[in-house]
């Protein structure tokens, strides 16, 4: 299975930056990681936010192929504890799921036709954190989950 988180926008804090390369590094040891970023929206500034929505939603969905399972990390979305997210990406992998794109949207959220798009909508917590900070929390989230999957020391319940 290989999975990959989608992102809007670049990170810029140096800390940040420096916490999700220790996780993604840590990864490559149980699945195929990558990340990938879509610019942000030239002279966003100028657009409605239904505007920046809509533009970004297209970018998106043409980074999408017909057989991903697309979950949103949206605010609305189902939660999990770590242990039920390992579960959940196991029932993935074993459903013979073979590409899960995990996807952090603008500022704005996602546009109704990447709503429509997704599989699934998954919520990391009920406050509210920078799309920089959700980066580095959704990583070490999935590098938990397979240290879970695997019985390893990482997680104590």
């Amino acid at each position: 299975m290989k999975i990959t988180l989608l992102c809007i926008g670049k990170t810029d804090e140096n800390f940040v930056k420096t916490g999700i390369e220790n996780y993604v590094m840590r990864l490559k040891h149980y699945v195929h990681f990558d990340i990938s970023v879509i610019p942000d929206i030239k002279n966003a500034k100028h657009l409605t936010q239904e505007q920046q929505r809509t533009k970004e939603g297209e970018l998106i969905l043409k980074q999408l192929n017909n057989g991903d399972f697309v979950v949103l990390l949206d605010e609305r979305g189902k939660t999990f504890r770590s242990v039920e997210f390992a579960k959940f990406l196991e029932q993935k992998m074993v459903g013979s799921v073979q590409h899960i794109v995990f996807i952090i949207g603008g500022p704005y959220g996602f546009s109704e036709e990447v709503y429509e798009r997704a599989s699934q909508q998954l919520s990391l917590s009920k406050m509210t954190f920078s799309h920089q900070m959700v980066r580095l929390f959704f990583v070490e989230q999935l590098y938990r989950a397979f240290t879970i999957l695997r019985g390893e020391p990482y997680h104590h319940e």
